[in-house]
């Protein structure tokens, strides 16, 4: 789980170490066979025709990408427990609303950091229009927030517990 809040982000100990446990991989055995495979490509000549060469280098560059943005995330990261269900709306948590009141048309969501969103459960980002919207407010209350197309939407809060994931 992760809460993002101005340059912190927090995560549990769990989210830490498996990203932690992702970056030493990508940083050693994993950056280590993508140099084997550019080499590889490389021997087998005309650099400007060897879709084999250009595949690696497009796997390294997305492989660094993704060491760049663990390590600034583990760099600003604060290790902390999920949060505790009080009953408001905040990053951590299950969120089940409901559209303009209507109780028959509802969705629920971890409002969350999308770094470490289970596959299991939609994800909204705090910093999203909805997880704006909602975070901090208390379960009953309504929510408004901006669609994209500049209208303004309402929500109810039904429901916000800590995810157990």
């Amino acid at each position: 789980m992760t809460q993002t809040s101005e340059n912190v982000t927090w995560l549990t100990q769990e989210a830490y170490d498996q990203l932690k446990a992702e970056l030493e991989h990508l940083s050693g055995p994993a950056r280590a066979e993508i140099t084997e495979k550019i080499a590889a490509a490389r021997e087998e000549g005309d650099l400007k025709e060897n879709a084999g060469y250009h595949a690696a280098k497009e796997e390294q560059g997305k492989q660094e990408l993704r060491v760049r943005q663990l390590t600034q995330l583990l760099q600003t990261a604060k290790v902390g427990e999920a949060p505790a269900e009080t009953g408001v709306v905040a990053p951590g948590m299950v969120v089940t609303i409901a559209f303009d009141g209507d109780p028959d048309d509802t969705l629920s969501f971890l409002l969350a950091s999308r770094e470490y969103a289970s596959s299991d459960i939609e994800t909204y980002s705090p910093q999203s229009p909805l997880g704006t919207g909602v975070n901090g407010k208390k379960v009953g209350a309504e929510a408004e927030y901006e669609l994209p197309n500049g209208k303004k939407a309402t929500v109810k809060i039904l429901d916000a517990k800590p995810y157990t994931g």
